[in-house]
């Protein structure tokens, strides 16, 4: 059979992503705030598109604001007649050092001349120095060559938030064309610099560095940072006085010692703004019933621009190619405002259906979390489970239980021997409660845990109860015990 080529016609269906539907699906997955920038981007580059200007009320009687300037109108007039006989010549006469945004004796009442101490204007305007600032500060100060106060700056670029260096020494000479010891030599000047304990590479040597600063000297507390680390974290200290040789009293101390220096120096030099969450929709509670109010404070209402509008009406006002660019952002526009409701409607349909679901949440609080997944909430408002995940990534909302990503009432379930589920949410509700009851003495294990939550029907294996208890970031039992004082007691 030869090979060969000829037309052949097939009608086929297969979805195309167009640019518009690929933006409504970008806008699908936008918070609030984000949403806020993208529509005045929008605006800015599509003319079609305006904002709808709330309309101000007239406020007073029309007539009686005609009498009230009537009544006024001598003493305006005796005003604009002492304005109008000033000349122009008496502006020279103005004198503009009253006018200095200084802080000097004009913001006081009595006149006094401020004190030499005196915060200046700039200090309300500046921007609090981080971390870099405050150690390229004292590095100013410092007769370094080329060399050094290359790797030094680069070593002062590579620390986290917290002051620690995540980088070797091999890595640091590699990247600045020096050998290891000058590299370590670059770190220890900066572990010298204030913070105390900046540029450590670990918490031992944080720790280290502290206790060698400090003007006492506590040899065994430098002991258990530098050979005993591991106990002091499990709070083995009956192993510690074993291994040392010392007093059991006398390690407490030296523990007690310990837990006064600053495992993150790093931190009090945080510049960073607090970002707070703002939710996208509010579920109140009024007279039993529950109401969602979409937060739509700050998004602007979109509309056509009417004067584009009637200038594409006029066929023969503005030539074709102008005519095209505005038919083209015209349905740019129009399509942007549909974009924009159907995502709107779709998280308020989604946030109705998560309080079908989980209505005993919105009443009673996380203990009463139920198992749900996507699927299901799909398939309540008819719409694709991937719809689903794009509508509440990024949102909040805000609840009479307090402010909640939406997926976290998206949960696993856990089934027990009788058939019953329990939302995964829920357990580990209720494991961080137990924990927060326990003695602090005698903390409970996962063990103890699980066999409590067993008598309460929640059948969990204690592997699955440290999971939960990792996930939330709560510490093992060795490291929740207490020290107690008549462990303290004991010599």
């Amino acid at each position: 059979m030869a090979l060969e080529l000829k037309p052949n016609l097939k009608l086929t269906q297969k979805l195309m992503i167009t640019p518009q539907l690929k933006q409504a699906i970008r806008l699908l997955q936008l918070s609030r705030l984000e949403l806020r920038d993208t529509l005045h981007a929008e605006m800015e580059q599509n003319p079609m598109l305006e904002e709808v200007q709330p309309v101000q009320e007239e406020s007073g009687n029309p007539e009686a604001l005609s009498a009230t300037e009537e009544a006024q109108e001598p003493d305006n007039q005796e005003v604009t007649r002492k304005v109008e006989g000033e000349g122009a010549d008496s502006i020279g006469e103005v004198n503009w050092n009253d006018y200095a945004n200084n802080f000097d004796a004009d913001l006081s009442f009595a006149h006094e001349t401020p004190p030499a101490d005196a915060p200046s204007q700039f200090d309300f305007i500046s921007a609090r120095p981080g971390l870099a600032d405050h150690l390229h500060w004292q590095l100013m100060l410092l007769q370094l060559n080329g060399q050094d106060r290359k790797v030094t700056q680069f070593i002062i670029g590579n620390l986290d938030q917290h002051g620690y260096l995540e980088l070797s020494l091999s890595e640091i000479a590699a990247a600045c064309d020096c050998t290891e010891e000058e590299a370590s030599g670059a770190l220890r000047l900066v572990q010298s610099l204030d913070p105390v304990g900046v540029g450590a590479r670990d918490l031992r040597e944080c720790l280290l560095l502290q206790l060698d600063h400090e003007d006492r000297e506590d040899a065994l507390a430098t002991a258990i940072v530098d050979r005993y680390m591991s106990l002091l974290e499990s709070r083995n200290y009956a192993r510690l006085a074993k291994e040392l040789g010392a007093p059991l009293a006398r390690v407490h101390e030296a523990v007690d010692h310990i837990r006064t220096l600053n495992p993150y120096p790093g931190n009090e030099y945080d510049n960073g703004q607090t970002r707070y969450v703002e939710p996208d929709v509010y579920v109140f509670k009024i007279e039993g019933q529950f109401v969602i109010q979409l937060n739509e404070e700050g998004l602007p209402h979109l509309r056509l621009s009417e004067d584009y509008l009637k200038l594409l009406g006029n066929r023969n006002a503005r030539p074709p190619q102008s005519r095209a660019f505005l038919q083209e952002n015209k349905r740019n526009a129009q399509w942007i405002i549909k974009s924009v409701e159907q995502r709107q409607r779709t998280l308020y349909r989604v946030v109705e259906s998560l309080l079908k679901f989980q209505r005993e949440f919105f009443e009673k609080g996380p203990l009463y979390m139920k198992p749900l997944v996507l699927r299901e909430v799909a398939d309540d408002i008819g719409m694709h489970e991937s719809t689903i995940s794009r509508v509440t990534a990024n949102k909040y909302v805000h609840t009479p239980q307090g402010i909640y990503d939406l997926r976290y009432f998206f949960n696993s379930a856990v089934t027990n021997s009788d058939g019953s589920t329990v939302g995964a949410e829920a357990i580990k509700t209720r494991i961080r409660q137990i924990i927060n009851a326990e003695d602090p003495a005698k903390p409970l294990s996962d063990t103890r845990i699980a066999e409590m939550l067993a008598k309460e029907d929640i059948e969990v294996a204690r592997r699955t109860v440290a999971k939960y208890r990792e996930l939330m970031k709560i510490l093992p039992v060795q490291q929740r015990r207490a020290v107690t004082v008549r462990e303290k007691a004991v010599t």
